[in-house]
């Protein structure tokens, strides 16, 4: 179990270092830009700290998964993935929409953005942890 717990985690904080580039980065660019009086500037980002969070992030993700989810397969992962998204993914979104004056289709990408990464994570996790 250790050793899976280490490669799901290695491997879904890949996926979403990789998909948070795309959605943050690529999708969002012009969104961030346009609401920039509301973020640190670039010069000022903790990306390394991020960074932390996403690993901390992934890391309970998967120890989730392989402690409490059973059975452990490709199509329990995809649920829960899907389940994890939609929970983490509203109260991050829409959330934080309703506190900040951010617009509807950044809290919109943020929610469907998070249920993506987090089903895709699942699929990966229940690839890793299956059952044979």
């Amino acid at each position: 179990m250790g050793r899976r717990i280490i490669v799901g985690t290695l491997c879904v904080f890949v996926l979403w270092s990789v998909l948070d580039f795309l959605i943050h980065g690529v999708i969002l660019r012009s969104a961030y830009e346009a609401t920039a009086s509301l973020w640190r500037p670039m010069a000022q980002m903790k990306m390394g700290l991020m960074y932390v969070v996403v690993l901390i992030a992934a890391s309970m993700f998967v120890l989730i998964y392989g402690r409490l989810i059973a059975p452990r397969n490709p199509a329990s992962g995809l649920k829960f993935g899907l389940l994890y998204g939609i929970g983490v993914g509203v109260g991050m979104g829409y959330g934080t929409y309703s506190v900040m004056p951010i617009p509807y289709s950044m809290a919109l990408t943020w929610v469907l953005g998070t249920v993506a990464e987090a089903t895709l994570g699942g699929l990966v996790v229940g690839l890793i942890f299956r059952q044979k």
